[in-house]
């Protein structure tokens, strides 16, 4: 590793005007690197974003970025990031200057990600005579750690390096020392010498011919500590980055289900959740998974990733493997209140960044979840209902036994009325104080719109409790413990009976948000009890009210189930999570609403939220919109500022959805396939699903519409599997 000297400039662009909100951006992902620019491919040098930037290891290594012409920025004709590790831009010049008049030069800028960032940029002159072009690139880094960018104030930070000796004259290296002593470093290598490198700028002189072109090309790499940051190895060239990148995703494309039907809309959605997912995945020292969403969250999650991973059984059940896997790894083993950790509780988050390596945050990992651990216990079962995958199931059952025992642990623990039921309570000083999915300060009230206090008894963590209980009952006797398979069926249905007394609001008609820390019914009348249909744990008189009154219109905006309904004083439909609308929300209500024969309800979902893919740059559902109301006077969807995009569990929402349409019901340790009451929406007349895999078997199925009623047929199978059609 070279040396370096403190540089004492200070950081560019702490102050503008600048929001990504009002700014068209391209956002670009390969593993654990992104990329967050404008339109042009440019991280303007002038001003402080909330998101811009290029990041690894939640670190920005790149927070200027600029491409000018003669000194000015250029002009966009076109341009795409379609690839998601890729984009490209048409641009020209605007300006008049020596002689070069506007619209005269072509500029093709490509940026590519693979283990670093690569770029090809080719001039054209397309005058009738030669020009003098100046082109330049200009770089900074922070060095910030992600949880800065998001707003995080620091008594102080490190120190701005600068080589101590003489560089190559085709590099330039920005580099910064933390608190924690390792060096970071953005190192920049061009193919072509430039003319001039003044400190963190370079420039090239052209004096092109009528239709001559030059090409200039850079390799960006992330260091820490001499050692590469991201864990992707990163290729020689642009064209080797570009061809690994695209080979990397066309490969695990074909892997995956195919799914294919007679709307090309539909089918174009489909396709960006497909290389979203594949967008999200995310390599770390210990394991695979999905990363939750770009830019604020593109790190292992628990609840996410287990969300995620559930979603996609239908696309892609090695997903939910890496991910049982890797987040078995991390599972807690120690008491610790500053990371919110217990021994068998399933991680939140892990981060990477200085603040995490200074223990400035509690994410080495932070463990503040109520949910993640029965989700994972759920994940468990479903994905062995999928795989029939005994031997993976074996290597986690000591890990499913640990968990469950937190899960007992919790519940025994809990004061007076809470006792039984699972509940959280903020430990950490700098932990989450909501810690379920709705985990945002304001967003658990009463009926008033007070916030609730004390520990919380979320009811769609009772009803995950319940689902994780009946589920390993089942697996239990695999491993020879039918002891214990028959204490968790009575837990579970003590549990439920009485949840369905302690949580039901008689005046309403509904299941209350939650209990609070003294034991009172939390009223709010919210989203949350639609995961409860899925899980089973409500009666079937209490599953019918909370499924008519999920699409009741203060809950209902005609574009999806809002988080709070519109009649609460708490209602804001730009609040985070109390009355925006989640597409992965409404994929797991709907899913609920078809487990409990509430058809119609789930097609008016799954409509809204393909209305809403279709209607999105690139065909991309967004991690949140607002809650506004939906009427003929104003039918336009509400998107939110700083939503994420892409977002892991809404790119799985349509595969939920499609699972919800299809209802698929897999048995593989059975060697069997239910297809149950299969029905389309009136703008699918048919679907195909080719390589689904359930257990060894592989299958392609195709549904139909005739006479108002689908039809399945199998036109493909390989393997023994049985395959029933209950029509």
């Amino acid at each position: 590793m070279e040396s370096f000297v403190l540089n004492e400039q200070p950081l560019e662009g702490w102050s503008c005007n600048y929001t990504d909100a009002l700014t068209p951006l391209r956002t670009l992902k390969e593993n654990d690197i992104f990329l967050v620019c404008d339109a042009l491919g440019n991280i303007p040098g002038n001003c402080r974003t909330t998101s811009m930037g290029l990041f690894c290891a939640d670190t920005r290594y790149l927070s200027r970025m600029e491409l000018r012409l003669n000194g000015q920025p250029p002009v966009l004709l076109s341009g795409t990031a379609d690839a998601g590790y890729a984009a490209t831009m048409r641009m020209t010049n605007s300006f008049e200057e020596g002689g070069l008049q506007p619209d005269s030069v072509g500029i093709s800028r490509s940026i590519v990600l693979c283990g670093g960032v690569f770029e090809h940029i080719e001039l054209t002159n397309y005058s009738s005579h030669p020009v003098d072009i100046s082109l330049s690139l200009s770089f900074g880094a922070d060095f910030a750690d992600l949880f800065e960018v998001r707003g995080f104030h620091r008594a102080r930070r490190g120190q701005s390096l600068r080589p101590g000796g003489e560089l190559p004259a085709d590099t330039i290296v920005l580099a910064y020392r933390g608190l924690d002593e390792q060096v970071m470093e953005t190192r920049i290598h061009f193919n072509q010498l430039p003319d001039r490198i003044d400190g963190t700028s370079a420039s090239w002189n052209f004096l092109l011919k009528p239709h001559q072109q030059v090409q200039v090309e850079y390799r960006m790499l992330l260091l820490r500590e001499g050692e590469s940051a991201s864990y992707t190895p990163a290729p020689a060239t642009f064209e080797q980055a570009r061809a690994t990148a695209q080979s990397a995703q066309q490969a695990w494309r074909q892997s995956v289900t195919q799914i294919h039907s007679n709307n090309d809309l539909f089918n174009q959605a489909l396709e960006r959740s497909t290389r979203d997912l594949f967008l999200l995945r995310i390599l770390l020292p210990e394991g695979h998974s999905v990363a939750a969403g770009v830019p604020w969250f593109a790190t292992l999650f628990g609840r996410d990733s287990i969300i995620t991973a559930s979603q996609t059984l239908l696309l892609e059940p090695a997903i939910a493997r890496e991910t049982l896997k890797l987040l078995a790894h991390f599972q807690g083993k120690a008491d610790n209140p500053w990371r919110d950790e217990q021994p068998g509780k399933i991680l939140h988050e892990i981060r990477r960044g200085e603040l995490a390596r200074c223990q400035e945050v509690p994410h080495t990992p932070y463990y503040g979840t109520v949910d993640a651990t029965p989700l994972w216990l759920m994940l468990l079962a479903e994905y062995y209902a999928w795989t029939a995958d005994i031997g993976l199931l074996r290597e986690l059952w000591p890990n499913a036994l640990a968990a469950m025992a937190w899960i007992d642990r919790q519940c025994d623990e809990q004061p007076g009325p809470l006792r039984g039921y699972l509940a959280y309570r903020r430990q950490s000083e700098r932990g989450l104080a909501n810690q379920g999915w709705k985990d945002s300060d304001d967003c658990i009230v009463h009926a008033d719109g007070r916030r609730a206090t004390g520990a919380i008894a979320l009811c769609e963590v009772q009803g995950y409790v319940y689902a994780s209980k009946v589920r390993l009952a089942q697996l239990a006797p695999l491993f020879g413990d039918e002891e214990l398979a028959e204490v968790w069926y009575k837990q579970a249905q003590d549990l439920k009976e009485r949840f369905n007394r302690d949580f039901w609001l008689n005046e309403q008609d509904y299941c209350a948000l939650a209990l609070d820390g003294e034991g009172r019914l939390v009223e709010g009348i919210s989203s949350n009890p639609g995961h409860c249909l899925l899980t089973g744990i409500l009666s079937r008189d209490h599953r019918q009210a909370v499924a008519e009154r999920l699409t009741a219109p203060d809950l209902f905006s005609g574009w999806g189930i809002r988080t709070l309904h519109s009649l609460s004083p708490a209602f804001n439909p730009i609040g985070y999570h109390t009355g925006s609308v989640w597409p992965h929300d409404n994929s797991l209500v709907a899913l609920g609403l078809r487990s409990v024969g509430a058809v119609s309800q789930m097609l008016e979902i799954g409509s809204v939220l393909f209305e809403v893919a279709q209607n999105q740059p690139l065909y991309r559902l967004p991690e949140l919109f607002c809650g506004f109301t939906r009427d003929a006077q104003d039918s336009l969807l509400a998107s939110y500022p700083v939503a994420c995009s892409p977002q892991a569990w809404a790119a799985g929402s349509l595969f939920q959805i499609l699972q919800a349409m299809v209802n698929l019901v897999p048995d593989a340790p059975g060697n069997c396939l239910r297809i149950i009451e299969p029905v389309l929406p009136s703008w699918l007349s048919s679907l195909e699903l080719k390589n689904l895999r359930v257990g060894t078997s592989v299958l392609d199925l195709r549904f139909e519409v005739s006479g108002g009623s689908t039809s399945c047929r199998i036109t493909n199978k390989r393997g023994n599997l049985r395959v029933i059609v209950e029509a």
